[in-house]
């Protein structure tokens, strides 16, 4: 019988005025309401004083991380429009409360911007608790106030501003983001440090301050040598085969620019930028460097001899020790952005401006600096060999087993539920904490994989000695998705995966060691949020006739406190296997209770420096990490 539509009429249409949208569905505007969401408001306002410098106004911008909570930009550029718009407010109030409103949808504001929708600034206003903002125009500064988006009057003269008077004109917008709409409002420093220093690398020029108010200190960045620089400091630890390549380049409007090393590493670093914009998808920029790298350094490999004529090195070869930066520039209208959160580029045709600017630059490179260009094909030689040398290996460990349907491993106790979403996969230390793991666990969606000993340091092996050693080749084959160049992540079977080590220095080193893996050969599963760490208790307390799971030593000494003079007794956990099955469930494995941390990457090129360091094999670089280190090293991985 045909359901009727009385439940369905024109009212239970609704239509989401100003900013309403926003605060509706966040994540359409800026990815997510976690901190990578958070940390997406700053850098729409730091982007619109960007776009005012690469117009040609001002060449300097403060970012000030506040004692309340608070954060706020000031530039010196010409001052967001404070007169009436034809709409009747003011073009401050215009910018800051209507989505694409902006002056980025023609040229005659801006030929280049790392805006496009023109959301930005009101994004940031609707998901703030609060929002001032200043304007530096005619002599005088302009302000208004904002609550959750909504003026609290208009646009008027102000004799107190809280921008400093280090520019005639300009704009300064401090904000504090709303709690209701994130799961954190904490700002991480150094993320944004980060964001800013790699601004000022891309910007040669450009000259910014960042100060934290809670620690009173300010930074500057500035850098001459933009991203070649970048390049030498992403390189800095490393064995560099030569001096960065830097080609420029631009085609048809759009200015390509492409900053290159080749270290001794297995790994590749590689970072790409539109309109100073992170785009840490890639994009069809990223696809044309990958394109004309490869068959620039194959032709002049077969011009020198060093190569069969059949022979051909691939894409994954040149990836083996690369790092590059490469940067597009490029009319603001004519960009497509996947998201507004700008993650990938599409634009077909930036794929092949970037493949004639960068086969024209390396072409022209490898010919004047012969020894350099003979280095670095030698390097990818190197790595063509080794793959076809592990080629067979890998077949036989993957292409048969994970991606065949290859028998699960027996140690593996696999859950019932089938939908990855909703299955967990726990790689437990030891056997002794397998087992009790396998006994407490709710077997429908929690799956147990113990690991025997200390698994092998990746961070410079190849991938026929990791899936020739054991327990990597079966955590792999129990992930489902494969790893290199037969990975596929729609088969990953798993979208939680949870490492649980001892909460003692061995059980941080076997974690350190799976983080290393997982970050250096399954890095999709650590960029897309699937890699977490469960923190189980240090101890069992019993006092005033109840037993609490106590999970630091903070927490020990506050439970204590509020019992002075009780009898107490404290049982220290060394290890999982210590813990009756039960009683791992409830404080480690259990949704209700457990804690369990998310492994991100906020800064990918840092990441990279540390593991590098702590896990490779250059032995100075690590000692002095660790003494720099040591007096804040805590267990709280």
């Amino acid at each position: 019988m045909a359901k009727k539509n009385d439940d369905y009429q024109a009212d239970a249409i609704q239509v989401l005025e100003g900013l309403e949208p926003v605060r509706k569905r966040p994540g359409m505007y800026i990815g997510s309401t976690d901190s990578k969401g958070l940390h997406q408001l700053p850098y729409e306002i730091i982007t619109n004083s960007i776009d005012e410098a690469l117009a040609g106004f001002g060449k300097r911008i403060w970012v000030t991380v506040h004692k309340d909570g608070s954060l706020s930009v000031q530039d010196e550029g010409r001052g967001i429009p404070i007169d009436k718009h034809k709409s009747g407010v003011s073009g401050l109030e215009l910018v800051l409360t209507k989505l694409h409103a902006g002056g980025k949808f023609d040229e005659k504001a801006y030929k280049v911007s790392g805006g496009l929708h023109g959301v930005g600034g009101s994004v940031t206003n609707a998901l703030s608790e609060w929002l001032h903002a200043e304007v530096r125009r005619d002599d005088k500064v302009y302000a208004q106030d904002y609550k959750i988006g909504i003026p609290q009057g208009p646009v008027a003269v102000t004799k107190s501003p809280m921008s400093a008077n280090i520019a005639g004109t300009g704009t300064y917008i401090r904000f504090k983001p709303d709690v209701t709409m994130f799961s954190t409002v904490e700002w991480n420093y150094e993320t944004i440090e980060t964001a800013i220093r790699n601004f000022a690398y891309l910007l040669a020029g450009l000259h910014f301050f960042v100060t934290n108010e809670e620690k009173g200190t300010t930074k500057q960045f500035y850098f001459e040598g933009g991203i070649k620089s970048l390049v030498a400091h992403l390189n800095r630890d490393k064995k560099t085969l030569t001096d960065p390549i830097f080609v420029t380049k631009t085609v048809e409007g759009t200015q390509v620019e492409l900053a290159l090393q080749y270290n001794d590493s297995y790994t590749e670093v590689l970072q790409s930028f539109v309109n100073t914009v992170y785009t840490y998808d890639g994009g069809t920029h990223v696809t044309g460097l990958r394109m004309a790298l490869t068959r620039c350094v194959n032709d002049y490999a077969k011009k020198i001899g060093a190569v069969k004529g059949g022979e051909a090195m691939t894409g994954e070869d040149m990836r083996e020790g690369l790092t590059a930066i490469i940067s597009v520039k490029m009319p603001t209208q004519l960009i497509q952005f996947e998201s507004q959160t700008k993650a990938k580029l599409n634009n077909p045709e930036v794929q092949g401006y970037v493949q004639t600017a960068v086969k024209e630059g390396l072409d022209n490179y490898f010919e004047e600096n012969p020894s350099d260009a003979k280095q670095i094909v030698a390097k990818i030689l190197l790595a063509a060999k080794a793959r076809l040398a592990a080629r067979a290996a890998k077949e036989a460990v993957l292409r048969k087993g994970a991606l065949e349907g290859m028998t699960l491993p027996g140690k593996l106790a696999d859950c019932q539920e089938k939908d990855p979403s909703l299955c967990e996969l726990y790689l437990v230390e030891g056997d002794s904490a397998g087992g009790s793991a396998k006994q407490g666990r709710d077997r429908k969606f929690q799956a147990i994989l113990p690991l025997r000993g200390k698994v092998l340091n990746t961070e410079r092996a190849q991938l026929d000695k990791i899936i020739g050693f054991e327990e990597l080749k079966f955590l792999t084959i129990a992930l489902g998705m494969g790893i290199g160049d037969v990975s596929n992540p729609e088969k990953l079977r798993y979208h939680r995966v949870i490492i649980m080590t001892d909460a003692d220095v061995d059980g941080a080193h076997i974690a350190c060691l799976l983080m290393t893996f997982f970050y250096r050969h399954l890095p999709y599963i650590v960029e897309h949020g699937h890699l977490y760490v469960a923190m189980p208790p240090l101890y069992k307390i019993d006092i005033a006739k109840t037993s609490s799971y106590i999970y630091t030593d903070l927490e020990k000494d506050a439970l204590l406190a509020k019992y002075p003079g009780q009898k107490f007794s404290i049982q220290r956990y060394k290890g999982l296997g210590e813990m009756n099955p039960d009683q791992l469930w409830e404080t480690t494995m259990n949704p209700q209770n457990r804690i369990l941390k998310r492994v991100d990457v906020a800064d990918a090129a840092a990441a990279d420096h540390v593991f590098s360091t702590l896990m490779g094999n250059e032995v100075p670089p690590r000692k002095k990490f660790i003494t720099t280190h040591a007096k804040t090293a805590t267990l709280d991985i």
